[in-house]
């Protein structure tokens, strides 16, 4: 490549990563409208993507989790906004609180947070799954395309840690 693209991308190796930041950006955005729009077609409930996803792991399991659990099962380290989520969560009906401290509070779904995720989870099927279903070849490529962000995932949090060292 003779003229580079723009200052992310001057070869070919660096034009390849961007590409894929940029596909990885505009997914999250659609992942997350599509969470959003999802749970506002079964609820009266409106939430961000982000909190759908903390509603529906708190759910997992069927276990209360602590928003410690939360945030290192979404990969997140903004403590204060998760809290924020799941007040909000909470005023919506959807989780309830248990507990009191630092350490001793958790969060499970109400009888109202569990017939709004599996009415979500059946309208994703239909919506979601089907369209997946309907095209075979998807399949696999969705497994390695899950394999492939797990291991970007760990490559992109060792280098935000050498990153750090060259803060100014």
């Amino acid at each position: 490549m003779s003229d580079p693209l723009w200052h992310l991308s001057e070869n070919s190796e660096e034009l390849t990563c961007t590409e894929l930041e940029f596909a990885l950006m505009r997914c999250y955005e659609a992942f997350g409208r599509w969470q959003s729009e999802c749970l506002a077609s079964v609820s009266d409930t409106v939430v961000t993507g982000p909190e759908n996803a903390l509603l529906h792991l708190v759910r997992m399991n069927n276990r209360a989790k602590s928003i410690k659990e939360l945030a290192r099962l979404t990969n997140r380290d903004d403590i204060p906004n998760i809290q924020y989520s799941m007040r909000k969560l909470v005023s919506e009906g959807l989780v309830e609180k248990h507990g009191s401290g630092r350490t001793g509070v958790t969060y499970n779904a109400t009888v109202k947070g569990v017939e709004v995720t599996e009415e979500y989870s059946d309208l994703r099927k239909r919506l979601l799954i089907e369209q997946l279903e309907s095209q075979p070849q998807l399949g696999e490529q969705l497994k390695a395309a899950g394999k492939a962000l797990n291991t970007l995932s760990g490559i992109y949090e060792e280098a935000s840690r050498v990153a750090a060292l060259y803060r100014r």
